[in-house]
């Protein structure tokens, strides 16, 4: 397991995730041309994607060196309103035959529709430990669900929901960077890596970047992003600028002025 871990984090214990798995959930433009992309962010230094069964295996050649973790569940679209729940699609033997690193599913504690990922989750680290895979699972409290009355990403929520998909199995946790200075609680409540997502709203790269950037001050290792970056002009540019955010501790200013701004 250390090795496939090897190949998501580098040796400063830190990793650049691109997510592309969003096209099997919703439609996804910016990614009609996989490969380009893929080559891009390999050219920019990303270490490695987060993306689809169907990727990995028709752009295989694509990912050069970079590690691949294959999204694991899955079966819904944002065709359907409101959307069915999401389900288990993938085992952890499926992931190795199409050479896989690692596998992430979801971990929605308080989701009216799909706290059943919590269970899900278990029956995969378990699965995963058979054949040395790491897991990561997407934790988020009540998912992307906001009910009446709660702050769904309140420190104390997602502090519970990372330390919970740990304590399920998982190796390493994909979450959301809240709170500021007070996210430093979720991070040390967490036993394993936490990388922190990118979300899907339209960004400039200076608040991308400051994001990171503090993300990373307060012991996050790193993040898992996709839209802002796949909707760049120049893919490969603006992913040189986040690596070095993450793995040189670049300012935001030194980012800003790897792309001419």
């Amino acid at each position: 397991m250390k090795r496939r871990m090897n190949n998501i984090f580098k040796k400063d214990g830190k990793s650049f995730v691109l997510a592309m798995d969003h096209s099997a959930q919703m439609y996804s433009p910016d990614l009609k041309d996989p490969g380009h992309i893929i080559r891009e962010c390999v050219a920019g230094g990303v270490d490695a994607f987060l993306t689809t069964y169907g990727i990995i295996k028709n752009f295989s050649d694509d990912f050069g060196n970079a590690g691949i973790i294959m999204r694991a569940d899955g079966g819904a679209s944002m065709i359907r309103k409101p959307q069915s729940p999401l389900e288990l699609l993938y085992t952890a033997e499926d992931a190795v035959r199409v050479g896989a690193d690692a596998m992430l599913c979801m971990g929605l504690p308080g989701s009216q529709n799909n706290e059943h990922s919590l269970k899900y989750l278990a029956r995969l680290a378990a699965d995963c430990e058979r054949y040395n895979l790491p897991v990561c699972s997407e934790a988020l409290p009540y998912g992307f669900e906001r009910p009446e009355g709660i702050d769904t990403r309140a420190i104390d929520l997602m502090s519970f929901a990372c330390r919970q998909s740990v304590d399920l199995g998982a190796d390493f946790i994909k979450s959301e960077f809240v709170g500021g200075e007070a996210f430093r609680e979720v991070c040390a409540n967490c036993y394993a890596p936490i990388l922190v997502l990118g979300g899907g709203k339209a960004k400039a790269e200076e608040d991308i970047f400051a994001n990171i950037r503090a993300a990373i001050d307060c012991g996050a290792k790193g993040v898992i992003m996709g839209r802002n970056i796949v909707r760049h002009e120049n893919v490969a540019q603006v992913c040189s600028a986040i690596a070095a955010i993450i793995h040189e501790d670049a300012s935001v200013e030194e980012a800003m002025a790897m792309l001419g701004k």
